[in-house]
């Protein structure tokens, strides 16, 4: 299979409703001409699991100010007022998630895995709704696996085979989401000849990669 394409036609395997995992942290980490691309073709009514939604005209920002997301699982919405009024105006379904939580729980999904049992939320209104389950006398919630359509990361470098190399922090929720997307799609800085990324620097292996974006005009 041809990994590399461009970013048009990745997008254009996007229907909308879609469900997507998209990596980043503030727009760091953020594959912001994916996101940019989806903004362009206009899909709608999308599901968006990520960590935040960035600030407005920024990262996921972008998809909430053309108002292109329905249903959003996120850690916070703090810095970005487009989508506290949009959740307010009823316009967007919103479901905060601890971000330990968020993670395990897209871990799980990737790993095949029933679920987290965690403590965080315990007593408060987070266990509405939630099935609770008791190990060695303390309560744990459950909390289900989280799996999506697509995932749409961001690396630093990737090889011709899509094994990944991040920048830093920017790895951030990249790597989980990796394993948890139907279909994986990773945008990269640059694009390199198989065997210039260490081993060592791989934090994605090929195997979970899909596609890859590359920066010319036929994504090479």
């Amino acid at each position: 299979m041809k990994k590399v394409i461009s970013c048009e036609k990745a997008i254009e395997m996007i229907p909308d409703g879609a469900s997507l995992l998209i990596g980043g942290f503030m727009g760091v980490g953020s594959p912001h001409r994916l996101i940019d691309e989806l903004v362009r073709q206009s899909r709608k009514r999308l599901t968006v699991i990520a960590n935040d939604t960035g600030r407005p005209g920024f990262g996921v920002g972008r998809l909430i100010d053309a108002k292109l997301v329905s249903k959003l699982m996120a850690t916070h919405i703090g810095l970005n007022p487009e989508t506290q009024k949009q959740l307010i105006n009823g316009d967007i379904e919103v479901e905060l998630c601890p971000q330990g939580t968020l993670a395990e729980r897209i871990r799980s999904g990737g790993f095949g895995l029933g679920g987290v049992l965690t403590p965080t939320g315990v007593g408060t209104v987070v266990e509405d709704h939630k099935q609770k389950l008791e190990v060695d006398g303390r309560i744990y919630l459950l909390e289900k696996p989280v799996t999506a359509d697509f995932a749409l990361l961001a690396a630093h470098r990737s090889d011709y085979l899509g094994n990944l190399e991040y920048s830093l922090t920017a790895r951030n929720f990249n790597v989980v989401m990796a394993t948890a997307g139907k279909t994986v799609i990773a945008e990269a800085d640059h694009i390199v000849p198989s065997g210039v990324i260490p081993p060592d620097a791989v934090a994605t292996p090929f195997v979970c990669i899909n596609y890859i974006i590359g920066r010319g005009q036929n994504g090479q």
